[in-house]
């Protein structure tokens, strides 16, 4: 299998296609899946000190990676269903954030995350 987005977005829609699953893959659904999701991965980090954060277990990273994978997957279907392009919409994001945060304004600073 390929590592590109265009080709990890098609075997969603033929995964939700083989399953009919693409009736209950409305953008407002996608979004609260991926909001659960992205809770799923919140979790395995809900009691660890910053410094434990920084080194999980094999097992932890493990778990923290299928969470991963599932906030990927389900921001794919989403763009992919609302004709989204993920990688420029990224690229366009970091050029409004590179203008918001300038390096000589906010490098050291921690006040901001650079992607707000």
């Amino acid at each position: 299998m390929t590592h590109d987005l265009p080709s990890l977005t098609q075997a969603l829609r033929d995964f939700a296609q083989a399953r009919d699953w693409e009736r209950f893959h409305s953008p407002k659904n996608l979004a609260s899946a991926l909001s659960v999701e992205a809770a799923e991965l919140l979790e395995h980090f809900q009691w660890l000190t910053e410094a434990q954060s920084r080194t999980l277990s094999a097992p932890q990273k493990s778990a923290v990676a299928a969470e991963a994978a599932d906030v990927l997957l389900y921001l794919l279907q989403l763009c992919d269903k609302l004709g989204i392009d993920l990688v420029e919409a990224a690229r366009l994001k970091m050029i409004v954030n590179g203008e918001k945060y300038p390096v000589a304004l906010a490098r050291g600073s921690g006040h901001q995350s650079p992607a707000r």
